[in-house]
């Protein structure tokens, strides 16, 4: 083996060197962040405490939100420190905790989509069969699928990232550590992790795409057949699930089949930020807009919580 330096920790990309970018950004990244936690949180607290909202559908919407806040949270607060600090240096085991922790939720979020417009479809075009297909079992018994086969894929992804060698280069071209930003930096032979991200990019996130894709396939050949108010609200229930599925998928793709020499450019923080800030800052604003009953949930909430505040 030849002398070299191995590498104890990694430099994060910054936002610029001056203070006045740096500020923006981390009040910039702030500000969606508390957004974020504050639209997810009102979900939760909606589809929780409201009897009417006690069904599959908001189920996986509650869990969806309660997924976002923890997801957004592994990468904004420290990309907010260290804008602020100018500190951008994070341990080895810091960046193998934030990769496993995006990988995970990201999957897990992708399958709750696929579950969700799995939901829509059966609602739509089996709506007799709905009450027996997708009950409280079925609900828990994906929830925990969903979780338990996430781990599976983080901790493969994870595992096979940190057995390569980092004796160059320590700084990771983007915002929160992740893979291919990794895979650029290492010095080893990198070929047979990219082989495995494709596949496993492939398999996952084509099999979701491809079932989503026959879901909606399938409730558009149905709605074709209602009525135009009927037609009308059912493309109002698709309508933001299809959007929050579009970003997520096309932007996570984008950033999982891109050669890993390609991640040495700060573009690349734009197609990060897209599949892991934008679908939990909008989920809750597309959702919350575009559902009357959510938004009538909520807004009881609020009122109870300013009544009860004058006593």
């Amino acid at each position: 083996m030849t002398n070299s330096t191995v590498v104890t920790e990694f430099l994060l990309e910054g936002f610029g060197d001056a203070w006045e970018p740096r500020l923006l950004n981390s009040m910039l990244f702030l500000l969606m962040y508390l957004i974020t936690l504050l639209g997810n949180l009102l979900i939760v607290s909606a589809t929780t405490f409201d009897q009417n909202l006690h069904t599959p559908m908001y189920f996986f919407l509650r869990n969806l939100s309660i997924l976002d806040m923890c997801y957004i949270s592994v990468t904004v607060p420290n990309a907010c420190i260290t804008s602020l600090t100018n500190n951008r240096a994070i341990s080895v085991a810091g960046c193998a905790t934030q990769i496993f922790l995006v990988i995970y939720f990201a999957i897990v979020e992708m399958m709750f989509l696929t579950i969700m417009a799995h939901d829509r479809y059966v609602a739509i075009c089996q709506p007799l069969h709905y009450p027996v297909t997708i009950n409280h079992q079925f609900c828990v018994r994906m929830t925990l699928v969903s979780l338990l086969s996430s781990l599976i894929y983080a901790g493969m992804h994870t595992g096979n990232t940190f057995r390569l060698s980092f004796c160059q280069s320590n700084v990771v071209h983007q915002f929160f550590c992740d893979v291919p930003s990794l895979l650029s930096i290492s010095c080893s032979e990198t070929s047979s992790n990219e082989i495995l991200i494709l596949v496993s990019a492939i398999v996952v996130c084509g099999g979701c795409f491809i079932f989503i894709a026959l879901s909606y396939v399938r409730i558009f050949s149905t709605v074709l057949k209602f009525s135009n108010k009927e037609r009308g609200k059912a493309f109002s229930t698709c309508a933001p699930h299809i959007l929050v599925v579009s970003v997520f998928l096309s932007s996570i793709s984008y950033v999982c089949l891109k050669p890993s020499v390609t991640a040495e450019t700060t573009h690349d923080i734009i197609p990060s930020v897209l599949y892991t800030i934008v679908p939990p800052l909008l989920n809750p604003i597309i959702y919350s807009l575009r559902n009357k009953q959510v938004k009538e949930a909520v807004r009881k909430i609020i009122l109870r919580k300013i009544y009860s505040g004058k006593f």
